[in-house]
């Protein structure tokens, strides 16, 4: 006699490695609309990820940040960064190469590989004349 045995659902955690796409805002002098391609690797064995993000628009930037992540339940994750960005003028995230502080949260879709993630980037001393830049960014990924 033949049993059925019926697996139960894989659902994703919020804790998975992702890439994105979204747009970002500058906040302040450098006040523009950038496209953002984001990206996280999580790594399992510790609350630490390595994430990266690249600004494009009147000028592009970089920014590689590795984050401490905090699960808020299952799907929800907020973090805080620390990291660099490496700008061009006139790119949303200031005008040179600053230290950077990134809040943020991920939200994973129940039942898929869909991301939401949304977070801002402080880069002290990113404007031209000292000042802190200040970008919010917030987009879809896909988690691998």
């Amino acid at each position: 006699m033949a049993m059925a045995v019926q697996a139960p659902a894989n659902a994703q955690a919020a804790y998975g490695s992702y890439v994105g796409i979204g747009g970002g805002l500058g906040l302040g002098d450098n006040s523009d609309f950038a496209l953002v391609i984001n990206g996280r690797y999580n790594i399992l064995e510790l609350p630490i990820s390595v994430r990266g993000a690249a600004f494009i628009g009147d000028g592009s930037a970089f920014v590689p940040t590795v984050s401490y992540d905090y699960p808020l339940n299952f799907n929800t994750e907020v973090y805080v960064g620390i990291g660099a960005s490496f700008a061009s003028e006139g790119s949303i995230v200031g005008d040179k190469s600053a230290f950077v502080i990134q809040p943020g949260v991920d939200y994973t879709k129940p039942d898929s590989n869909l991301v939401i993630f949304g977070n801002a980037i402080f880069a002290i001393g990113g404007e031209e004349g000292g000042g802190t830049a200040t970008a919010i960014q917030s987009g879809v990924g896909i988690q691998f």
